[in-house]
């Protein structure tokens, strides 16, 4: 008598499940930035260390297609990086290290919650804050 009820259950629940993915399919991977969906004008330095450089690679393979084109954000996906909320007082290197590895629950913007980057090792991610501290200073942030 019990398996009856049980069945239902799993069948309606299988039901519920396609109905929502039907209704809410997934979301469409954010828009690649552009001069035209740029949040801050970023004003380049003149040379880079080669640590920096390391992490302009890294940065344009794993962050810029929702940080935009050296950290200038994207209105459609996330937040600039060249920005003053992200000075180091404020986010300091181990909060770049931790929102790459672990993911971030929004709390300045509102693009929603950043999940981890998949692949990206803590080495990399060091030579992304190097890339992203260097524009920072090139454009008065300290």
């Amino acid at each position: 008598m019990h398996k009856k009820p049980i069945v239902l259950m799993a069948l309606a629940t299988v039901g519920v499940a396609v109905g929502y993915t039907a209704m809410n399919p997934a979301p469409e991977a954010p828009a690649l930035p552009s001069a035209e969906t740029a949040m801050v004008k970023v004003t380049l330095p003149a040379t880079l260390t080669s640590e920096a450089q390391l992490g302009k690679a890294a940065f344009e393979a794993k962050c810029a297609a929702c940080h935009g084109a050296n950290g200038a954000g994207n209105v459609n996906a996330a937040p600039p990086l060249i920005h003053k909320i992200y000075e180091p007082s404020h986010h300091g290197d181990e909060s770049f290290h931790y929102a790459a590895a672990m993911g971030v629950q929004a709390h300045h913007w509102r693009f929603g919650n950043m999940p981890p980057v998949e692949g990206i090792t803590r080495a990399e991610v060091a030579t992304i804050i190097t890339y992203i501290r260097e524009l920072q200073r090139a454009n008065g942030i300290f």
